[in-house]
């Protein structure tokens, strides 16, 4: 196999999984620390996926460990392929968790109040385009019908 510099069994893949281990544990520190955060899915779905991350990451740091203290080269395809499969489904996880909750932030700071604060621009808006789509599904029916 090839010779990658974080590769499992090195101290350069031990030193990856604790720093996963940190910022994961630190993520979840941060959202548990928010009052009513449990009231908002999204933010649980961040605290879960980032628990996954942190027990998957931990996981393998202690394997990297132990490989490097019994002098062990985890450096197999089948093991590899293992990680990476594992690897690829916390980061995706991850990844959505993080946007969902990002979605939300974006939807209290800057949308809550902009119907509320801009409902004369609104209102004409809507009128219009959904009196265009009833034009076109009555026309559109009529001109089935004919």
């Amino acid at each position: 196999m090839w010779e990658l510099a974080w590769r499992p069994g090195t101290w350069g893949g031990l030193a990856l999984r604790v720093g996963q281990v940190a910022f994961a544990a630190a993520s979840i520190g941060v959202m548990a620390s928010g009052l009513g955060f449990a009231n908002y899915t999204a933010f649980c779905y961040l605290i879960a996926s980032m628990g996954l991350q942190s027990l998957w990451s931990l996981g393998l740091a202690c394997l990297d460990g132990y490989a490097l203290k019994v002098k062990r080269d985890l450096n197999n395809a089948l093991l590899v392929s293992l990680f990476v499969i594992g690897d690829w489904v916390t980061a995706l996880l991850s990844f959505a968790a993080s946007c969902s909750a990002a979605g939300v932030i974006v939807l209290f700071k800057r949308d809550v109040l902009f119907c509320r604060s801009h409902y004369h621009v609104l209102s004409p808006g809507f009128i219009l385009i959904s009196r265009i789509i009833l034009y076109e599904v009555f026309n559109h029916k009529n001109s089935e019908e004919d």
